[in-house]
């Protein structure tokens, strides 16, 4: 019997909720947690278990035998977390090992956007239905291209995060909660400076200083949502005959193209990359420059510049040799 006051074993979902609080707490977001978990203890109670193993775990992560090997990785990953905490209340529990599903999935080609292209999608974005709509993506499909922010870094922006004075962005929600700062080009910090002081911008969402609410708005003053971005790029890059059955340019792919540019960029100026990666990487907001060097295969003419300024390195050192 419990003590007073303590949750019994068999209530998984108090656990659940109890598990979620405490991580939470010490800063965690768990948002896949919080839709997961409860699907898990329905599992349990449908097949009459009163305690998680590490065989109804498994079962219960491959259930959607159509999701990718990386999904049900992560599903089961959710499930060993709670079975950690839960093992701590009721020894009985088994938790499910790793490596049942791979946790890497292949990384997708990246489109890569010529400048032609991306002032293509800029004045396709700037010709959408309604002024201010069009304003908006215009302007959020610029900064991404010329920061290489991810979209949703981006779309996260508080007025309070654009510093239009300092020309800097505060990003707050960043991959791995790491905060960093943006510095922009003065071109871009007047475009930005423009659509925020728009006179057809949503009274309720016009920016004034340290004010929380969103940078980028629709037309009814909300945030504008990942899926809103992601349909409008997609219909955007359809009518300009990018998108087709084999080709699937990806917002995301913007950034691909702005690392694979500046890259570029410092190899034809003859630049040291090796000691410039690090400056990229935290531009980016890369843990570390490991993360930044999978661009380095992106792009043939990349690849090109990279062998021929190791060549030309490998020939120096030949030729001071005695």
């Amino acid at each position: 019997m419990p003590e007073p006051g303590e949750r019994p074993v068999a209530d998984l979902a108090g656990h659940v909720a109890d598990y979620l609080r405490l991580r939470r707490a010490l800063g965690f977001k768990l948002t896949a947690e919080g839709r997961l978990l409860p699907q898990l203890v329905d599992y349990l109670a449908q097949a009459g278990a009163s305690t998680l193993t590490g065989d109804l775990a498994i079962t219960w992560a491959g259930l959607p035998h159509a999701s990718q090997p990386i999904s049900l990785a992560h599903r089961l990953g959710a499930a060993r977390g709670f079975a950690r905490y839960l093992q701590t209340i009721d020894p009985q529990v088994q938790v499910p090992p790793t490596g049942i599903w791979a946790t890497h999935a292949a990384r997708p080609t990246p489109y890569l956007w010529s400048p032609i292209d991306i002032s293509r999608l800029l004045r396709a974005a700037g010709a959408l239905p309604g002024p201010f709509r069009a304003a908006t993506h215009q302007t959020l499909l610029g900064v991404l291209a010329v920061t290489g922010m991810r979209v949703g870094e981006a779309l996260g922006l508080a007025c309070r995060d654009v510093d239009l004075d300092g020309g800097v962005l505060r990003v707050r929600e960043a991959k791995h909660h790491r905060e960093r700062l943006v510095p922009l080009h003065p071109d871009t910090t007047d475009r930005l400076r423009e659509y925020a002081g728009r006179p057809d911008r949503p009274t309720a969402a016009r920016c004034r200083s340290l004010e929380p609410a969103s940078f980028f708005v629709a037309r009814t003053g909300s945030a504008v949502t990942y899926s809103n971005a992601r349909n409008t790029f997609a219909a955007l890059t359809s009518a300009l005959g990018l998108r087709t059955a084999s080709v699937q340019p990806r917002i995301h792919d913007l950034r691909h193209s702005f690392a694979v540019r500046t890259l570029i960029g410092w190899h034809r100026q003859g630049a040291d990359v090796t000691a410039n990666l690090p400056v990229l990487s935290t531009y980016l907001g890369h843990r570390s420059p490991a993360g930044t060097y999978w661009y380095l295969s992106a792009a043939p003419e990349l690849m090109e510049l990279a062998a021929a300024h190791l060549n030309a390195h490998l020939d120096a050192r030949a030729g001071g040799r005695p």
